[in-house]
């Protein structure tokens, strides 16, 4: 399928033809559907926390955090053009809806509008009150989403102005680094922060973090080390057209695909950080409804710290060997009933090294704590025992992408789902001995998502890689912790930032 001038395009990416080999073989053979066993619930997979627990969680983190470093890592990479879809289609058909109705009631809500009103009385000669006034409904949007006015349809999220205070706005950017200042600092005060770019983002990024962030620092007695990086040209994946060949563009290039947020293992590995913070760009609140957020971000983290410090103290017992049934029973114990490891009964009749190297191999990984919020019905992933294709079975976040829903049994599971993915996780990405886990060595590579797209008119079959907190965390020791639903408040569509939480 590769002939020279491929070879070169692939080198330049930094692509090997045997990753486009296999990712045509999987664009061939379809999506491969998770064997879901059942839904993790309260109980079976799911920790509930009670008030007790969250005060010692949280004092629990407070003392032991000058001890660790931590990274606050933060999705950012796309723009906020799904964020204003019916606003493009109705600056298009200029046909009204209630979604249209909402957001033109409540327009003065939103913490861009001073910034609205001047760039519609710039183009326009005219204030937005008037230009309601006058039908001009659809020249306001304009004004909104297009480069003459604020560009909002091309911006990323985190430039966006989200919430409105007392004599000032706040960008979602902005609302990361109060975040930060309040639970992801360490002994000296440094506050890291890592977001993911796109590169034509990057320069407005570094410029807007660079205006803000001395106040920022002065405000809250803190120092940022914020860092960014791109998606990679090497994740980007291949597509093949309706013959399953290899799809190429007009002028007979391989055609590469941006993966997918699975594609940020490579972007979160690179950094090499002990305890990282993850939480999408979107997901923030106003300062003065953020004391529930960080309490549950101390709660996970401290719990973090906890299971992993018990987890260090037994991999070093059995680095060191020679345990007694009674050592090797009280690991299987913690393994099982702590880590939410399921250890097959047969794993009872190995001899004593067999368990030793057993339970160092399940122990030896990098380790997540993820928050889950009760399904209120919302689209995206969720908590579930899965079996792989080697009949182990763990703790999995799951999209709904990747169940057969035309099996009974699964959709039957994938319905009984109580809980629900925010993307609220911390993660323990150092071993035992202080080294950096090579995060691309617990990916599933199997897990990533098949659909049909077209491009110039053209069928083609996309593959997106295994999501980062999905297939590309498939093998990491996964503890997952009830949390209230006050913690996600996620801006899908611009009318979310007219709900009490962002008001």
């Amino acid at each position: 399928m590769l002939n020279e001038k491929d070879l070169i395009q692939l080198s330049e990416r930094n692509v090997t033809e045997s990753q486009v080999n296999q990712q045509v073989a999987q664009l061939k053979r379809g999506t491969k559907y998770v064997q879901l066993m059942r839904p993790a619930t309260i109980g079976d997979g799911i920790m509930r926390i009670d008030e007790t627990q969250v005060d010692a969680l949280t004092q629990a983190f407070d003392s032991d955090r000058e001890f660790y470093q931590f990274t606050k890592f933060v999705p950012a990479s796309g723009a906020a053009s799904r964020m204003f879809k019916d606003l493009f289609a109705f600056a298009e058909t200029g046909v009204e809806t209630k979604f249209t109705d909402i957001f033109f009631a409540h327009i003065q809500c939103f913490a861009f509008f001073d910034d609205l009103n001047q760039a519609v009385v710039r183009l326009y000669g005219s204030d937005i009150a008037t230009m309601l006034q006058q039908g001009r409904k659809v020249d306001v949007v304009k004004a909104l989403l297009n480069d003459e006015g604020l560009a909002y349809g091309k911006l990323p999220k985190a430039l966006l102005k989200f919430h409105r205070y007392d004599g000032f706005n706040r960008l979602a950017l902005e609302e990361h680094l109060v975040e930060a200042a309040r639970y992801a600092t360490d002994a000296d005060g440094l506050a890291k922060l890592h977001f993911t770019v796109s590169p034509e983002h990057e320069k407005p990024f570094k410029d807007t973090v660079n205006t803000l962030k001395a106040s920022y620092e002065k405000q809250y007695g803190v120092r940022y080390d914020i860092t960014y990086s791109c998606q990679k040209p090497s994740t980007d994946t291949v597509a093949i057209d309706a013959e399953g060949n290899l799809f190429r563009e007009a002028n007979g290039k391989i055609l590469f695909r941006p993966g997918g947020h699975g594609a940020l293992i490579e972007n979160l590995n690179d950094l090499g950080e002990e305890i990282v913070f993850i939480k999408n760009i979107d997901n923030v609140v106003p300062e003065s409804k953020a004391a529930t957020t960080i309490i549950y971000k101390k709660v996970l983290a401290g719990l973090l710290l906890k299971l992993q410090q018990k987890t260090f103290d037994y991999l070093n017992m059995l680095d060191e060997g020679f345990l007694n049934d009674k050592e090797l029973n009280t690991i299987i114990n913690f393994a099982k009933t702590e880590l939410m490891i399921d250890i097959p009964d047969f794993v009872m009749q190995y001899n004593d090294i067999e368990k030793i190297d057993y339970l160092y191999e399940k122990l030896n990984r990098p380790m997540r704590v993820c928050g889950m919020v009760k399904n209120e019905g919302e689209p995206g992933g969720g908590p579930f025992w899965v079996k792989n294709d080697d009949d182990e079975v763990s703790l999995q976040i799951i999209e709904s992408s990747q169940i057969n829903h035309k099996d009974e049994t699964q959709e039957r599971f994938f319905q009984a789902s109580t809980h629900f993915n925010p993307v609220d996780l911390v993660c323990g990405c150092w071993n035992y001995k202080g080294e950096a886990f090579n995060l691309k060595d617990y990916v599933d590579p199997n897990t990533g998502f098949v659909s049909n797209k077209s491009k110039d008119g053209r069928e083609l079959r996309a593959l997106e890689l295994p999501g980062l907190w999905n297939g590309a965390m498939a093998n990491w020791i996964t503890v997952f912790v009830e949390v209230p639903i006050e913690t996600f408040n996620p801006v899908k569509t611009v009318n979310d930032l007219l709900k009490p939480m962002h008001a």
